[in-house]
């Protein structure tokens, strides 16, 4: 009988390993949105996903307007290396505008935001005019249109202001209020129920434990990144591992909420419940996923009464990294957003690494001084440290072997996780 190499990571022979961006397609390819939809007003849209495109209901700016303060007038449309033109007595401001009519050779005073005269088409900056009492004088300026806001440049009555499943943001709230939205149509917010595995894992961080038992930090970190996504976290507490009792969390997730992510359990060992749980019941469906990655590698997936679980590896790295790379995107699309991954970035590597080829791996890194990646210290899975020590992930391809110090390679920040500080 064949021996695994020391290497836990290492690819065993004869088991397909299924490659990153293959699991992240299929994802992608079989999921859709769970959640029904709502009106919501404007104040309470932030951070929601559209359920369909808001319409404008008012174009904005509703009228032509001035950008800057300064003397509206009509543009010659004659090449001049100066211009002069008579001042008319009174002024356009914001919300009273000059209710005359501007005839060619003719110019009125304007403030920033004020509607532009009729007949006036362009607005010289009050710092570029020399008034000659009645007159004013100006170099020529190079195009007709200048410092002027055209009726409809953010959006026309009857456009798009915002496309369905985009994720309400302060600068989105401004765009749709300009365009007349009192309220939107935005999904549901999904719940998510949470729960850790494990006879060894102490729910109290405060509490006295015993050498063989950890309290749990996994809980704690994807309640908050599930609710950094504008979800509804459900905390189910730490579950033995007894099958009952697994089985019992599960249907209780079911029950209360959309989707469900576990940690511990997940692989296909005896006390892997979670796991067992899903493959054998008559109402689960159930896929372990060997994913070639690291840290990682087993992610279960199944269906519980209809609802989606995510089965997380119990290491705190892996269980980070799975989310955010494979949860994370799988959730927002169960959420109403389109999928979407982390952006990355290419970047110098600080350090050199002896990558194996034929898995992905994603390092604890951080920016240095010189705009170099540094690496955290170990590769370990259980050392958390290196999550606050970094901000962000190297994200090394599976067909990358060693590299070294200068080499380009792909960093995801924290930021783009939505769990940066």
């Amino acid at each position: 009988m064949s021996r695994l190499p020391n290497d836990c990571f290492a690819l065993p022979p004869g088991v397909h390993w299924t490659p990153v961006d293959e699991a992240l397609a299929a994802l992608r390819e079989r999921l859709s949105p769970v959640v029904g939809t709502e009106q919501v007003a404007l104040a309470r849209a932030d951070g929601r996903i559209l359920a369909e495109d808001a319409i404008a209901r008012r174009s904005h700016p509703a009228t032509d307007n001035a950008a800057v303060d300064g003397y509206a007038f009509a543009h010659p449309g004659v090449a001049s290396s100066e211009v002069a033109l008579t001042l008319r007595d009174g002024r356009s401001a914001a919300g009273a505008p000059w209710s005359g009519v501007l005839t060619p050779g003719e110019a009125v005073r304007i403030f920033t935001g004020a509607a532009m005269p009729a007949g006036a088409d362009t607005v010289v900056l009050q710092e570029d005019v020399e008034l000659q009492g009645a007159s004013i004088r100006f170099p020529a300026p190079r195009k007709a249109g200048a410092n002027r806001r055209k009726a409809g440049e953010n959006v026309s009555r009857g456009g798009v202001a915002l496309s369905a499943g985009a994720v309400v943001t302060p600068q989105a709230l401004a765009h749709a209020a300009a365009a007349g939205l009192a309220a939107l149509s935005v999904h549901e917010r999904l719940r998510v129920a949470v729960f850790s595995t494990g006879d060894e894992v102490v729910d109290d961080p405060g509490a006295a434990v015993r050498g063989d038992e950890v309290v749990d930090s996994n809980r704690p970190m994807l309640l908050s990144m599930i609710g950094r996504l504008g979800f509804e976290a459900v905390d189910l507490g730490v579950i033995p591992d007894k099958r009952a009792a697994v089985e019992a969390a599960l249907d209780r997730g079911a029950e209360q909420a959309h989707a469900i992510i576990a940690s511990g359990g997940a692989s296909g060992g005896d006390e892997d419940h979670m796991s067992r749980a899903l493959s054998e019941a008559a109402d689960s469906a159930f896929h372990l996923w060997r994913i070639a990655v690291k840290p990682g590698r087993p992610l279960a997936m199944g269906l519980r009464s209809g609802r989606p679980v995510f089965g997380l590896p119990g290491n705190p790295i892996a269980a980070f990294v799975c989310f955010a790379i494979f949860a994370r995107p799988a959730l927002l699309r169960l959420a109403g957003a389109p999928w979407s991954e982390p952006a990355r970035l290419m970047l110098p590597s600080g350090f050199d690494y002896n990558k194996k080829i034929g898995r992905r791996e994603f390092l604890r890194v951080r920016m240095g001084a010189n705009g170099r990646l540094e690496k955290y210290r170990s590769e370990g899975s259980g050392l958390i440290e290196g999550l606050v020590w970094a901000d962000g992930l190297a994200d090394i391809a599976q067909e990358a072997g060693p590299f070294k110090a200068g080499d380009p390679i792909a960093y995801i920040p924290f930021s783009a996780l939505g769990v940066a500080g």
